[in-house]
């Protein structure tokens, strides 16, 4: 079969690829009182982990609560099955292959081997500085890996990236919290990741059990510092506690690496509650807060669950690429929808920056692109609208084989119904229809040549309009086994 790329017109392909340009950021009215925005993002946890999603072997109150007071999206994307890329879609709004940062930000010498930068550029267009410049304190807590991990020692602060505030773990410059670690038996607490030290003062050690709470207690504190100082605030909460290795409470220590994961995520749940009483206690916070929850990308082989979707985290089938996402805001949400699940609307985190400053009434800096665009009617439950425009993937350059798959897919592209994967260069067509068959169980590619050859084009066309990695090269470098 000739490659479906050659099925096209020229015209038509140019026709198809104009749909999906950068979106440039239009102004934006400003409303009487700036909101503030809790953005909540959590490592390695997957579509089904939540029990408002269907968890039925751990239990998650408080989001579950959250979701109940607000609204519940089931076909929302990361931009990226893997860690680092997927939140730099997040902080920019564009697809993380223009940065360069197309998987997890390793040492340095991996960093190169995988054709990819050692951190991300401070020029990128930056959700907090955007959010700073207009007047919001900006804070960040948690979870960087965005630069400033392993001998990567030079990589800017967290504060050179529009944040008046930061506090991290071991993977991010500047202040951190590092874990202390204890399992049943032990005497003492154990130390991990001591040579982060390096990598910013001053340093705190706490039990990872606990270290939710501390990234908690100082995102509460940010607040009511902005809260004093009369500004709207934006802040990222992104705890790590349930990437591995898990450490749970030692009272609620489990069997296996499931039952590890679920007390890491139950516990983490309860930490995370003592800041959403803190915003609902109190009026002014209750009335002009919103918070969104979701994950960084799929579950870890043999923790979390991806509900009924296709593969793990590093993989561009749904269960690596989908995350639940929770939003909560009573005086932005629409009241008919409070407690529902939109099903029907896909969109994806590099939306999020876009739909942010919409709901701000804060216009980018002129010449700003994104590739996300804003979501604002859809995310507040005013429309059930999906994003205008296809949804690319690239896979990580270290996972052409992973998890028992020796061949996965390169590229993948959402539009409409239909999502297909592909190899760099268009060919292992796999085409699913996502309103019939989410699981992506039935390759329609040969029965539908025409969708298919729409779609390979665009995939590869994206593809190649970017920065490149060394995916199609790259091989792990062999470890020597101890003898």
């Amino acid at each position: 079969m000739p490659s479906p790329v050659r099925f096209l017109s020229a015209l038509f392909v140019v026709r198809l690829l104009l749909s999906s340009t950068l979106w440039v950021a239009a102004a934006e009215p400003a409303p009487a009182r700036r909101p503030n925005f809790i953005m909540i993002l959590i490592d390695d946890m997957g579509w089904g982990d939540f029990s408002c999603f269907g968890n039925k072997d751990a239990k998650t109150p408080q989001i579950d609560r959250l979701a109940a007071e607000g609204l519940r999206f089931e076909q929302f994307y990361v931009a990226s099955p893997i860690c680092s890329p997927s939140r730099v879609g997040l902080s920019t709004g564009q697809y993380p292959q223009r940065w360069r940062i197309t998987s997890f930000l390793n040492n340095r010498a991996e960093n190169n081997a995988r054709g990819m930068a050692q951190w991300l550029d401070p020029k990128a267009p930056l959700l907090a500085r955007m959010l700073h410049d207009a007047g919001y304190a900006t804070g960040h807590f948690g979870k960087w890996h965005m630069g400033g991990q392993r001998d990567v020692d030079d990589a800017p602060p967290i504060t050179a990236y529009g944040f008046d505030a930061s506090l991290t773990n071991f993977e991010g410059m500047g202040p951190k919290l590092l874990p202390l670690t204890l399992k049943p038996g032990d005497e003492k607490p154990e130390r991990i990741w001591a040579d982060a030290e390096r990598l910013g003062q001053p340093v705190t050690w706490m039990q990872r059990s606990q270290i939710t709470t501390g990234f908690a207690d100082a995102a509460l504190a940010f607040i009511d510092a902005s809260a004093r100082d009369s500004k709207p605030f934006y802040v990222n909460l992104w705890p790590d506690d349930v990437h591995s290795p898990f450490w749970p409470p030692v009272e609620q220590w489990r069997d296996g690496k499931r039952g590890l994961y679920h007390a890491v995520l139950e516990s983490m749940d309860r930490q995370l509650g003592k800041l959403f009483d803190r915003i609902r206690s109190d009026p002014a916070l209750r009335d002009n807060t919103l918070i969104l929850v979701c994950s960084d990308n799929g579950p870890e082989v043999g923790a979390g669950s991806a509900g009924e979707f296709r593969g793990t985290k590093g993989m561009l089938y749904e269960g690596g690429v989908r995350s639940p996402l929770v939003v909560w805001g009573p005086s932005f949400t629409n009241t008919k929808k409070v407690g529902t699940a939109n099903r029907a609307s896909y969109f994806s985190t590099i939306d999020v920056a876009p739909t942010l400053l919409a709901i701000a009434g804060v216009s980018a800096p002129a010449g700003t692109t994104f590739d996300g665009v804003s979501m604002r009617e859809t995310l507040l439950g005013r429309s059930e609208a999906s994003r205008n425009r296809p949804l690319f993937f690239r896979r990580p350059p270290d996972r052409a084989a992973f998890a028992g798959d020796e061949k996965l897919p390169d590229l993948a592209v959402r539009d409409g119904r239909w999502k297909l994967l592909c190899t760099y260069d268009g060919s292992a067509l796999q085409l699913y229809d996502l309103d019939a068959d989410p699981a992506e169980k039935r390759n329609l590619a040969a029965s539908q040549p025409a969708e298919t050859a729409r779609l390979a084009a665009a995939a590869v066309a994206w593809h190649r309009s970017l920065p490149l990695d060394n995916g199609a090269t790259y091989r792990p470098r062999a470890t020597k086994k101890k003898s």
